[in-house]
């Protein structure tokens, strides 16, 4: 857990350089912790952790009951408090706690665990808090948050949407409130956030390290002041943290004063319905977020600056309509909604027609801005540091708005010639766009594994349904209440049991085996070669790998993509659980040349091997879009049979999507699914609504009939 008050003082929050959007989003929900919280997407070494860590220094103490372990607030203490009744207890004022909750942190330690055994034999509810307790009436903060296993965000869920957390285990539950301040930071490379996650993060922005040299150099030369001397680098910039610290009080105090109008909860309500976001939560954060902006630039009004700002703030990550589409709002757009709803209602306070809600003046710091200052964050400016050359355009000014659905390209005519585009190969095609995605049958990997929880391939779990019994492995995860009674039960007598508490020891405790889904490596080998673009399949058969790819998405799979044409393979995205970058990388594949099957095939029996040793657990599905041919280099077909042999030998779940069309068909996918020891189905048959698909399934039942 990591606290305000660590020994070494956190790396200060006025002395962050640049990161306009960050800094206010963070300082907003100092402001009002009800705006909901702060995602952060960026690239790595932007100092997102850092920004949002020195957040902690800047919130206002808070008094708690002493001796409670679950903070309850003196005023209005929690009545299902687990260290409850209180009664009269000393009050203490503590700083507000920033807890991180590490991507791998285990159920227990996220909501905090039960002693099962005194429970079972005392009837004593003996809990130890998590981290969700910590965190109660502060900041809890995720780093990676995109990598946090299902279960733990369906915990997260749960706590954010109820302010409180339970924990149950066999009859024997605790509940106690959750109420805090969320806070998270991902790479978008490293893959995207289930939808209800994302919706539960107030305000979301984007941060990239700057390409001005004036200003990489003044991060570094911070930098390595900090680390130098965190204490003495702490006391330059004390006077800084304080002003702003004085700031966010006062804008708290001013908060409740602060009045939304009709004409600017028109303009949010129109906003929101003009972007078509989901619900009405976005409604609400912007309301929120509008008023805590006011708040800050010292104001009682809300003013369509602020609608403005909040709606950047807010609307971006829920205006996306699939996983593929990279969030952003089109500031045309917005202005003109704002416009065609707008009615100043204080002319003598607004911003003569400009659209930029920044100061117009240099000074960005705790104590500039004023009124007249919007929304914008305290701006560098510390001890002995000369003041940073002005940004040529801040991040939430930048248009960030991305295609909706891919776009159907238009048939080609029968006739062209495969020349090649400027700059590539002989043969080869420029690159096509892919029909639309649809949904696909679910292909998973037999057997049973034991990978991370996921929604493709039955895999033994920690969650999911109980199929069994077995003594614990290291800590107890979940009681299997029946068997750990039937093995307690024969030893009773000899125990000395006499009342009514079953004597029950560490041996006898039982947890139980479950069986649910795990997520794969979904491994994609594509045939770009001439075969498939003579016939101008191209496109159909990049709708299909893009619907695979959703699929991957939805079901939390890692994915990596192989193309191979002309003399070769090319690893064209190495496994990850970014499928937006799968995607951008099959828009831009080209076609044409010759068709090395043995090739690609042989690059999927390297990755794989790669891959195996760094997740044993992650079980692979091999999945070949083809249509069977084999043209390139020596014995084309005999080497590709051998390395689908290779493949099939170390026993590579595979499926074989066949390409293939025309009344005459080869077959030849066909015999590529043997050798690999796997399936084929056809473009049509991966649909999943097919009818062949609904056929082939009546048709297989009545056989095992």
């Amino acid at each position: 857990m990591t606290t305000a008050h660590n020994t070494t003082p956190q790396y200060p929050f006025t002395a962050v350089v640049g990161m306009d959007d960050l800094r206010l989003a963070l300082l907003l929900n100092a402001v009002s912790p009800a705006v909901g919280g702060v995602l952060v997407r960026g690239e790595k070494g932007t100092a997102k952790s850092t920004a949002v860590r020195a957040l902690s220094a800047l919130m206002p103490a808070v008094d708690v009951i002493g001796g409670c372990r679950f903070a309850c607030a003196p005023a209005a203490p929690d009545p299902g408090c687990p260290d409850g009744p209180h009664g009269t207890g000393a009050v203490e004022e503590r700083p507000t706690r920033m807890v991180e909750l590490p991507v791998g942190a285990s159920e227990d330690r996220l909501v905090g665990a039960l002693d099962i055994e005194r429970a079972l034999s005392d009837g004593v509810k003996a809990f130890e808090p998590g981290l969700l307790a910590d965190a109660h009436r502060g900041i809890l903060y995720v780093d990676e948050v995109n990598l946090l296993h299902d279960h733990l965000v369906d915990l997260l869920l749960d706590a954010a949407a109820m302010g409180a957390s339970y924990v149950e285990r066999e009859g024997v539950s605790v509940r106690h409130a959750a109420r805090f301040l969320l806070v998270g930071t991902m790479n978008p490379e490293e893959g995207e956030l289930r939808p209800q996650l994302l919706d539960r993060f107030g305000l979301t922005v984007e941060v990239a390290a700057s390409r001005e040299p004036d200003e990489r150099v003044t991060v570094v030369r911070r930098r390595l002041a900090y680390d130098a001397d965190p204490a003495g680098f702490a006391a330059d910039w004390a006077a800084e943290e304080d002003a702003l610290r004085g700031r966010i009080a006062a804008a708290r105090e001013l908060l409740p004063r602060v009045t939304l109008g009709d004409a600017a909860l028109r303009q949010i309500a129109a906003t929101c319905a003009a972007f078509e976001v989901d619900g009405m939560r976005a409604d609400i954060v912007m309301a929120r977020t509008a008023t805590a902006l006011a708040a800050w630039a010292g104001r009682t009004d809300v003013l369509e600056e602020d609608v403005r700002q909040a709606a950047l703030l807010a609307l971006p990550h829920r205006r996306r309509r699939n996983p593929f589409d990279a969030p952003g709002l089109d500031e045309d757009k917005l202005d003109r909604t704002l416009e065609e709803f707008g009615a100043d209602e204080s002319p003598d306070e607004a911003t003569d027609g400009d659209d930029d809600p920044e100061p117009d003046g240099p000074d960005g710091g705790p104590d500039g801005g004023g009124p007249e200052g919007g929304g914008q964050p305290p701006q560098d400016g510390g001890p002995d540091e000369a003041p940073l050359p002005p940004e040529a355009e801040l991040p939430h000014q930048q248009d960030r708005e991305a295609p909706q659905t891919p776009q159907t390209p238009e048939p080609a005519p029968e006739a062209e010639p495969e020349s090649a585009p400027q700059g590539g190969a002989a043969g080869e095609k420029a690159a096509v766009g892919a029909t639309e995605p649809f949904r696909t049958r679910r292909l998973d990997v037999p057997g049973l594994g034991e990978g991370a929880d996921g929604r493709r391939s039955r895999a033994r779990t920690a969650h999911g349904r109980t199929t069994g019994a077995r003594r614990p492995q290291g800590a107890l995860g979940k009681l299997h209440l029946a068997a750990t009674v039937q093995a307690a039960a024969p030893h009773q007598r000899a125990r000395g049991r006499s009342g009514r508490g079953l004597v029950v020891r560490r041996d006898d405790l039982r947890e139980a085996v479950r069986e649910g889904r795990e997520g794969n490596l979904v491994l994609f080998v594509v045939d770009a070669s001439g075969s498939m673009a003579a016939r101008k399949r191209m496109s159909a058969v990049k709708g299909a790998v893009l619907s695979l790819l959703l699929d991957a998405y939805q079901r939390r799979d890692k994915i990596g993509l192989i193309t191979f044409r002309g003399t070769g393979a090319e690893l064209a995205l190495p496994p990850t659980s970014s499928v937006e970058a799968g995607a951008a990388r099959l828009e831009q594949l080209p076609t044409g040349g010759r068709t090395p099957l043995s090739e690609g095939l042989l690059r999927a029996h390297e990755v794989l091997r790669v891959e195996r040793m760094r997740d044993a657990s992650r079980r692979p599905l091999l999945v070949v879009v083809t249509d069977g041919r084999a043209t390139g280099g020596p014995e084309p077909v005999v080497r590709a049979a051998r390395a689908a042999r290779l493949l099939a030998g170390e026993g590579t779940a595979s499926v074989v999507v066949d390409c293939e069309v025309g009344p005459v068909r080869l077959g030849l996918a066909g015999e590529l699914a043997r050798e690999l020891q796997g399936t084929a189905i056809t473009l049509d048959e991966l649909r999943a609504d097919s009818v062949s698909a609904l056929v082939r399934t009546v048709q297989g039942n009545r056989k095992a009939a």
